[in-house]
């Protein structure tokens, strides 16, 4: 009987065919060669708590709680639609406009039946912009948006602290402007809805994220306002600009590359925390000083540079020696350096 099993055991291991593998193939796959002992999100945590701790003092576990909390998003109002519907909707959900909300509690109050001043002129393009928002405490999202009736998008969501630099640089109407680093689109966008843009320049390096700002000028721009020269999309080097074009813009923003602070803490793909990224990461200062003195922005009366990482040694640090270098030859220029992490959290939204 046994002979018989046996004899149908084999049997059946001819007929499956089976391959045999080497001896040396046979072992188990190595943990510490598949898998990082440390993701790189846990590692960018224990950097910030390093850094930003010490840095922010008191205000530091506030931001972390922002940081590792799920992003909020703000309704950036598409001018080139049917804003005043789109704004009556997004009221209806209890959001408010934060930008116009603060104009209004930023102008003086009348003394004595005397009427008030006039906002500074720097805010002059600043009411086109409407930017919704749920309060603070409010986790409500904004449904996606949907195209309108005159055939482009109601309205985009982003980040509502990104619209700061925007609005620092004090756009003036036949600006001629500059966005070095644009994609994946939001700024660039947030300055065409200024209505101050005489001519508009996005650039972005990478030819695949260029491609993504064409997508967004596509689905929220009229073909009309793209067809007369005002937008101008390019991939070339930011850090040679002042070579390829010189100084011929009134503002120039630079969103200069960084650590992605929230990115890094919930994405592991494409995480700049990766051992593998440990050179790119600390090269980052130098990248930054790079596109800055490549912009030309030493010669222009606004600038703003910006990121999104809190820490001084990249995101501060960058502008300030670039600053250093140009101040004997740029006396009397406005320099608008970037907004600090905290600011952005204390607006009750996420950086």
């Amino acid at each position: 009987m046994a002979a018989l099993v046996g004899k149908g055991v084999r049997d059946m291991l001819k007929r499956a065919d089976f391959m045999t593998v080497p001896r040396r193939q046979r072992h188990k796959k190595k943990w510490a060669a598949t898998e990082p002992k440390f993701p790189a999100s846990r590692l960018a945590l224990q950097n910030f708590d390093m850094t930003y701790s010490v840095q922010f003092g008191d205000l530091w576990p506030s931001i972390r709680v922002s940081l590792l909390s799920e992003q909020k998003y703000g309704a950036l109002v598409n001018n080139f639609a049917a804003w005043d519907r789109v704004s009556a909707e997004l009221e209806q959900l209890s959001a408010r406009d934060f930008v116009n909300e603060a104009i209004f509690h930023g102008e003086p109050e009348p003394e004595n039946g005397q009427t008030a001043a006039p906002p500074p002129a720097s805010w002059a393009c600043s009411p086109n912009l409407r930017c919704f928002t749920f309060a603070r405490g409010d986790v409500s999202r904004f449904p996606p948006a949907r195209l309108g009736s005159l055939g482009v998008m109601d309205y985009y969501l982003m980040d509502a602290a990104s619209l700061l630099p925007v609005l620092a640089l004090g756009l003036q109407p036949g600006d001629t402007v500059l966005d070095l680093c644009a994609a994946p689109g939001g700024k660039t966008l947030a300055l065409l809805q200024t209505g101050c843009c005489r001519n508009l320049a996005a650039n972005d390096l990478s030819t695949s994220r260029a491609g993504r700002l064409q997508k967004v000028l596509h689905s929220y721009v009229p073909q009309d306002v793209r067809d007369r020269n005002r937008v101008r999309v390019t991939s070339w080097d930011g850090r040679k600009w002042g070579e390829l074009e010189g100084d011929i813009y009134d503002r120039v923003l630079v969103d200069v590359p960084c650590t992605t602070d929230r990115h890094s803490l919930h994405e592991e793909e494409n995480n700049i925390f990766q051992r593998s990224r440990k050179k790119e990461r600390q090269m980052l200062p130098v990248l930054q000083v790079q596109l800055l003195a490549g912009s030309g922005w030493t010669a222009l009366p606004g600038v703003g540079a910006l990121g999104c990482a809190g820490q001084r040694s990249g995101r501060m640090g960058a502008p300030n020696r670039c600053y250093a270098r140009a101040s004997e030859g740029a006396q009397g220029n406005r320099v608008l350096l970037p907004l600090r992490l905290a600011q952005c959290v204390r607006t009750g939204e996420q950086s």
